[in-house]
């Protein structure tokens, strides 16, 4: 059936539980999970969000991309810990992309998963439609 299966998480709650119904998945189906977790590009998020002067850009920009590796990584040897303990194979995957959706497509591919699980927030009607969700981006 399944022999890897990708696993997007930003480290809540929500895609908790979408690591926990991964790791049942893999247990029914022998497989292994690739966990995936998507930093925002610094230089998108900052110019979205600040100006910043050229000559302060670079140590802001160590310190995020930093603090981004660091939370990823804790993040994902959160995830895989739970794998393992469940005699599930795991690899984590960080990749740095200003569009997640676009980056699980492709990590889907690189890492030849079989199917992805993920969590969804569950917006419906104008709200879904207008706020949108990684998760339906990967669907359609």
């Amino acid at each position: 059936m399944y022999k890897n299966i990708l696993v997007p998480t930003d480290g809540t709650k929500l895609s908790g539980k979408a690591i926990a119904e991964a790791i049942k998945l893999a247990m029914t189906c022998h497989a292994r999970i690739t966990v995936m977790h998507v930093v925002s590009d610094f230089k998108k998020a900052m110019s979205e969000t600040y100006a910043v002067p050229a000559a302060m850009a670079a140590p802001i920009q160590k310190k995020f991309q930093d603090e981004a590796a660091t939370r990823s990584k804790k993040i994902l040897d959160g995830a895989c810990a739970q794998a393992t303990a469940s005699a599930i194979g795991c690899v984590g995957v960080s990749v740095v992309s200003d569009s997640p959706y676009e980056a699980i497509i492709k990590q889907a591919a690189k890492s030849k998963c079989d199917v992805i699980v993920m969590a969804s927030h569950g917006r419906k009607g104008l709200q879904g439609f207008l706020l949108g969700s990684e998760t339906t981006k990967v669907l359609c």
